[in-house]
């Protein structure tokens, strides 16, 4: 049996579509999602083995590694995909929002890589296809421009976008470990059309990729044999405005 891709977050837009198409595409996914929203029972129903995990509680996150190392002897890849996007004028004190922001785009990864490196690694050495197992990261394009409204959502994923460097470095040459810098991907339903208009004029392409550009993406470094370290810029070239 193949060994199975874990993706976090894949309750909704970029985390669902792409479990989906894995789904479709013969491989066995591994999920974790916070909410049960009707895209995790469809996902259910095509193979997926899900798992209902807080990336915000430390406990669950433990328990779900537990799991992991329990029943899976071997990985493909760990898509690190859970996010979320507190504003710095949220309800919640200063040092609980970057509390917050760090405990789900690094603590809980860099806790996962390590924890399941020797599983990623057992895959590059038993694949009779001789090729690397991946980690992939989702950071944002904001790492490299800042946010003023989102400053503590900004230094979480610079961090997590120095930590593809570290541990691509740390298990090379079994395991690749890059990184995806998307910028506005998919709108959501309720975005109105002025937010939509000014959004568009943010980047050189002036469109709504869409979720098909981030599985081309992943697809890329699922099946390269030479890259890793490295960040995947997916922004319509946001940097030239």
């Amino acid at each position: 049996m193949s060994a199975p891709i874990i993706i976090t977050g894949i309750g909704k837009r970029i985390g669902y579509a792409l479990a989906k198409y894995l789904l479709n595409s013969g491989y066995l996914v591994i999920g974790t999602y916070r909410t049960e929203y009707e895209s995790i029972e469809e996902l259910r129903q095509l193979g997926a083995e899900l798992h209902c995990c807080d990336f915000y509680d430390n406990a669950q996150v433990t328990a779900f590694i537990h799991s992991i190392k329990t029943n899976h002897p071997r990985l493909r890849a760990v898509i690190h995909n859970a996010s979320d996007w507190l504003p710095d004028s949220n309800s919640l004190s200063p040092a609980t929002t970057l509390e917050r922001m760090m405990q789900i785009h690094v603590n809980t990864p860099y806790q996962i890589n390590l924890a399941l490196m020797d599983k990623l690694q057992a895959y590059a050495e038993d694949s009779s296809l001789k090729e690397s197992s991946d980690i992939i990261h989702f950071t944002d394009y904001v790492v490299d421009k800042g946010s003023k409204k989102h400053i503590a959502y900004a230094a979480s994923k610079a961090a997590l976008a120095n930590m593809t460097l570290s541990f691509s470095a740390l298990l090379a040459p079994k395991v690749k470990v890059n990184a995806i810098a998307p910028a506005m991907i998919i709108f959501n339903t309720d975005d109105n059309a002025e937010y939509r208009i000014k959004t568009l004029k943010k980047s050189l392409m002036e469109i709504e990729p869409g979720v098909q550009e981030i599985i081309e993406a992943v697809n890329y470094l699922l099946h390269s044999r030479y890259v890793t370290g490295r960040t995947l810029h997916v922004d319509g070239g946001r940097h030239l405005k």
